[in-house]
């Protein structure tokens, strides 16, 4: 029971962070780019950038989770912590194009190479018998992260009528 909570307190609200930042990007970013004058273009293309950077990204977190099983926490971590100044630089540097499409393949590099290391975690931490259901737990934070990653960045907008403040919550 201890360990179950540790984990409830430890990787649920992570992956409750993923799926915000996961489903305000690929609700709003296009929105985003628009409203900053780039061709609509170039939030789509983005969009189908990150689909290929997540491709990579999943695939070699996953075999680094694998060769390196110790480290799968440190991994994660380094995943979650690049992901944030990812953002950071993105609502700080000006937007163009070339940056908006650099900043979705990284971010697709990032997107969801959580999913193997976290569920990996689980593994290791409740072994086969329980993975399934205590991930599926795991995977309902993602849900209500993604919820309010879209919602909030729509509700945020309309009242403020830019998305500057959520990227910065990212």
């Amino acid at each position: 029971k201890a360990d179950y909570l540790a984990f409830t307190q430890g990787k649920a609200p992570e992956f409750f962070v993923c799926g915000f930042h996961v489903i305000f990007v690929s609700t709003h970013l296009p929105a985003y780019c628009e409203d900053h004058g780039l061709p609509s273009w170039v939030g789509a293309t983005s969009l189908s950038i990150i689909g290929i950077g997540n491709v990579v990204g999943t695939f070699c977190a996953g075999a680094l989770g694998a060769r390196y099983p110790g480290n799968k926490n440190k991994l994660l971590s380094g995943l979650y912590a690049t992901r944030s100044l990812m953002f950071a630089l993105f609502v700080t540097l000006p937007l163009h194009t070339v940056g908006v499409l650099a900043f979705a393949f990284l971010l697709g590099l990032l997107w969801l190479s959580t999913v193997p290391l976290t569920s990996g975690l689980v593994s290791d931490m409740f072994g086969a018998k329980y993975s399934s259901t205590l991930f599926g737990i795991a995977f309902c934070s993602h849900q209500l992260g993604s919820f309010f990653g879209a919602w909030l960045g729509g509700y945020i907008y309309d009242e403020t009528g830019s998305y500057d403040l959520m990227w910065w919550l990212e």
